[in-house]
């Protein structure tokens, strides 16, 4: 009665529907990860923004003139308004009057905090990074944060997943450079493409950590 290929129709059709399935959860496992939805983002800063290209890059400010508390405390505290205008007070910086730093005159003649926008958040149900438990183990801020000193406004250059911050716990070596150059970031990008995975100082800084880079799912979760 039926034509004798229509006894793979069935067949057919349960390829399809198997490969399809495969095809969303394929998409759901990319398209909604951080790996997709949190790297580039950028969020729009109050007024012109802080441009890390030009304190970082071409002032050479040290990361930790800012961030004054890094070495010290699990946040990477932002300056407060006072920091800012030590250097933007009226008739200073003559030459970099074409960034416009009214916002911070503003701020601090009201006493006000510049509403910035937070770049980095961990879920949560994460605890707190503690980034000066990372930086005196020897992991630069390039790490994570990736070539900060090349960015006119600062987005987010990896995923901060759980799968990143494992694949360097697992192997943490291939990360780890003298913790007095940790905020040199162009040195510290070029010496990581170029050394040997038995780099002696990795390999020091690795054997002085009394324990390994923790693992379990106590270590970043309440």
């Amino acid at each position: 009665m039926f034509p004798k290929w229509m006894n793979m129709l069935p067949t057919l059709g349960a390829a399809g529907t198997l490969g399809g399935m495969m095809l969303v959860i394929a998409g759901f496992w990319y398209y909604a990860t951080p790996s997709f939805w949190e790297v580039g983002y950028m969020p729009t800063q109050p007024g012109a923004g802080f441009s890390h290209q030009i304190h970082a890059g071409r002032l050479g400010l040290d990361c930790r003139y800012c961030h004054t508390k890094v070495e010290k405390s699990p946040e990477a505290n932002v300056p407060n308004v006072a920091t800012c205008y030590g250097c933007h007070a009226e008739n200073r910086l003559k030459d970099w009057e074409e960034h416009d730093v009214q916002i911070i005159r503003t701020s601090y003649v009201e006493d006000a905090s510049i509403p910035w926008r937070r770049v980095h958040r961990l879920p949560d149900y994460v605890r707190n990074f503690p980034h000066h438990v990372h930086v005196k183990a020897g992991v630069s801020c390039y790490s994570c944060h990736g070539q900060i000193v090349g960015m006119p406004t600062v987005y987010q250059a990896k995923s901060l997943a759980m799968g990143f911050c494992l694949s360097c716990h697992r192997d943490p070596v291939k990360q780890l450079v003298d913790p007095d150059r940790v905020t040199e970031l162009v040195w510290v990008e070029q010496h990581l493409k170029d050394r040997d995975d038995d780099d002696p100082t990795a390999l020091r800084l690795l054997n002085s950590l009394r324990d390994a880079p923790p693992q379990s799912c106590g270590a970043c979760h309440n």
